[in-house]
């Protein structure tokens, strides 16, 4: 079973209007994990509780931050890490988080639904209720990043979430290099992409560094999409898995703010979504839209 995200809250034209034309200001948590679940979740609601100081309405933490980026190997233990979705204590834990900040945390952990495990995402709005569920749709499977071992590809689809803030759009990792995931979630009617990552060197191709591309590739959905982009990565040497951090905030003609490869810390920036929106239509490219020639891209190779 799997559970969908919940019917869009209500409200009247111009409450929702409001909302439309209130300026947003988004964070990106970067940090560096153990194995210490407890010590680890800590970190990130310091974090939280800084970026939320600063501002920040919506808070984006890395991809399973509760421990080490386990997928590096395939190895059975790691499957008693995974808890179902109801009555996850780490979603409790940032639903009162969330509630006490009046802050959106879109968080990341690993599912069990009864025999079945996936990557998941539950968004948690300012008042710390939980908008829903998403299961990671793109599922990688390469040295370093063995993720087909653990987890189902997600069943959910495409989300947005009508957040007190804004409309989002969150995909988790891989999702993050496929054009038609952020397309979707714009015809959704996504306001600002949020990408939660887990990336850094290629254990089998040491001159691999895809720091570059992935950020380009990104980027892209930004530009393409006139769509502010939000990317939170975890830095550090875990067990020779190094994380290149860099995680980054791209506006929506793709200028960028960005952590180093090794900083713990936070990237903040503020957005007229109103002014974003106007440009968008400016741009026509949603206009210009031609599906009936698209058909090729729902076929397999």
């Amino acid at each position: 079973m799997y559970y969908p995200a919940t019917a869009p809250k209500s409200g009247t034209r111009s409450e929702n209007m409001k909302q439309t034309q209130n300026l947003v200001k988004v964070a990106a948590i970067q940090a560096s994990f153990s194995e210490n679940k407890k010590d680890n979740i800590s970190k990130v609601t310091s974090w939280v509780r800084q970026a939320a100081k600063a501002g920040a309405q919506i808070i984006l933490p890395p991809e399973l931050f509760e421990g080490p980026y386990f997928c590096k190997q395939e190895k059975d233990d790691f499957f008693a890490w995974a808890t179902p979705y109801q009555g996850h204590p780490t979603l409790n834990h940032f639903e009162k988080l969330a509630k006490e900040l009046q802050v959106v945390i879109p968080v990341s952990f690993f599912e069990r639904d009864g025999h079945c495990y996936y990557n998941s995402l539950s968004v948690i709005d300012a008042d710390g209720s939980r908008l829903g569920l998403y299961r990671k749709s793109h599922i990688p499977d390469g040295p370093g990043y063995e993720e087909k071992f653990y987890f189902r590809p997600g069943n959910t689809g495409f989300h947005i979430w009508k957040t007190r803030y804004a409309m989002i759009g969150v995909g988790v990792c891989w999702d993050q290099w496929f054009p038609e995931c952020a397309r979707a979630m714009m015809l959704l009617g996504a306001e600002i992409l949020f990408y939660p990552t887990a990336i850094g060197s290629e254990p089998e191709n040491s001159a691999l560094d895809t720091q570059d591309l992935w950020q380009r590739a990104m980027i892209g959905h930004a530009v393409c999409n006139v769509v502010p982009v939000v990317a939170a990565n975890r830095v550090g040497n875990e067990g020779g898995q190094i994380f290149y951090g860099s995680s980054f905030i791209s506006d929506h003609r793709g200028e960028k703010k960005e952590l180093s490869r090794s900083e713990e810390g936070f990237v903040i920036s503020e957005f007229d979504l109103l002014e974003i929106q106007k440009n968008r239509a400016s741009f026509g490219f949603f206009r210009d839209r031609r599906p009936d020639l698209y058909s090729s891209l729902t076929q397999l190779l």
